[in-house]
């Protein structure tokens, strides 16, 4: 599946965040942040368009209801950050922690999460369209009442993730690790498994597989 990558331009001028803080309803645009630390920050409502986050750890941060436009964060420390209800268009999370990561109630499209280490992550009823996770680890993530539509997994550990509620129709996760995942027969209707998977999830069918 394809999807549309950040569109962000080839030179753009450092943000100093030691100088200012990110404030509510804030517009950041154009400007990278690299080598530093964003810490004990609320900013409901901030804009980002066209910005590079590179080695940056957020600490203690809220971000609420947030508007993220072609960004992409890299080597970064997300972990427990709050986007809750935010609108993200084009980003890409690249070897990032985002352990905790908090996008309940978000919508996002064209978003690429690839090497990220994304346990306990929070994306319940998150609005979901065309999303790649890619080499991630995602143990006992929260997936509770999505919608996803044109998602793609590729080779993620989803050991203990809860999916309940939320339909895996056309959803091929034939290359993950699902051990433990908690979903209904509904939902897993229509997903794709490969045939090793389904001695996994013939426990939700109630047959027996006898070897």
């Amino acid at each position: 599946m394809k999807i549309t990558p950040p569109n962000i331009p080839a030179m753009i001028s450092p943000y100093m965040i030691e100088q200012q803080e990110i404030y509510p309803e804030e517009e950041i645009s154009e400007c990278l942040f690299t080598d530093t630390l964003i810490e004990n920050q609320a900013a409901e409502a901030a804009v980002f368009s066209k910005v590079i986050f590179r080695n940056v750890t957020f600490n203690q941060v809220s971000l609420r209801n947030a508007e993220l436009t072609d960004v992409r964060f890299e080597k970064c420390d997300l972990s427990n950050v709050d986007f809750s209800e935010s609108l993200m268009h084009r980003v890409e999370f690249i070897n990032c922690k985002i352990i905790g990561i908090n996008l309940s109630s978000s919508t996002l499209r064209n978003i690429r999460f690839d090497s990220c280490n994304g346990s306990y992550a929070n994306f319940q009823f998150t609005d979901w369209k065309q999303g790649i996770f890619q080499d991630c680890l995602l143990v006992q993530a929260d997936f509770y009442a999505c919608k996803l539509v044109q998602m793609q997994f590729e080779r993620c550990q989803l050991k203990q993730a809860e999916v309940s509620g939320t339909s895996l129709a056309g959803i091929d996760l034939s290359s993950c690790e699902i051990e433990g995942l908690s979903l209904t027969i509904e939902d897993l209707q229509g997903c794709i498994i490969s045939a090793v998977q389904t001695v996994i999830f013939s426990k939700f069918l109630g047959v027996v597989i006898k070897e």
